[in-house]
C-alpha cells in the first residue's frame, strides 16, 4: 500500500492533535472555574504538586496523545486493528472529559474516582490496542497511563480528606 502524500499526512497530525486538545479544551472549561474556588478550599493528599503544574503537563499530554492517535490512524481505516484501536482511543478520550465534568463540574471526588478508575482502564486498552497496530503510539501513552493513575491517588485522597 502506498503512504499517503505528505500533505494528507500532515493534515491528519494537525485533525489528530487538535481532537485531543479540543477534549483538553472542553475539560478545561469545567476545570478552571473550581481550581481558585472549590478545590483551592480542599484538603489534599501528600505528593500534591502546585496547581500551576497541571496545565503543562496536561497540555503535553494530550499533545502526546494526538501523535499518538496520528501514528495509528495513519497506517489506514482498512489496516488490522486501527479501527477498534480509535475507537479504544475514543472512549478513553470521552472518559478524560467526563472527569474533568465529574471532578471539578459536579465537584464529586467519589464519582470522579469511579471515573477515573475506568479510564486507567481504558487507557490500558488503548495501550494494548495501538500496540498491535504501532508500537511508538503505544509507547506515547505510557506517560498518560502514569499521570493518570497518579491523578487517581490525588483523588481517592481528596475524597477521603473532604467527607
Amino acid at each position: 500500500m502506498k503512504p499517503a502524500p505528505v500533505y494528507i499526512r500532515a493534515v491528519q497530525a494537525i485533525v489528530a492533535i487538535g481532537i485531543c486538545l479540543a477534549a483538553a479544551k472542553i475539560g478545561s472549561a469545567f476545570t478552571m472555574p473550581a481550581i481558585p474556588t472549590w478545590y483551592a478550599s480542599l484538603v489534599k493528599p501528600g505528593l500534591t504538586p502546585p496547581a500551576w503544574v497541571f496545565a503543562p503537563v496536561w497540555t503535553v499530554l494530550y499533545v502526546l496523545m494526538g501523535i499518538a492517535l496520528y501514528l495509528v490512524w495513519s497506517k489506514g481505516w482498512k489496516q488490522r486493528g486501527v479501527p477498534v484501536a480509535v475507537g479504544i482511543f475514543g472512549v478513553q478520550l470521552f472518559l478524560n472529559v467526563l472527569w474533568s465534568y465529574a471532578f471539578f463540574g459536579l465537584q464529586a471526588p467519589f464519582l470522579a474516582l469511579t471515573v477515573i478508575l475506568l479510564l486507567w482502564i481504558a487507557i490500558l486498552l488503548a495501550i494494548v490496542a495501538f500496540y498491535r497496530v504501532s508500537i511508538p503510539a503505544a509507547a506515547l501513552l505510557v506517560p498518560y497511563l502514569i499521570w493518570v493513575a497518579f491523578a487517581a491517588y490525588l483523588n481517592h485522597g481528596i475524597y477521603i480528606l473532604n467527607p
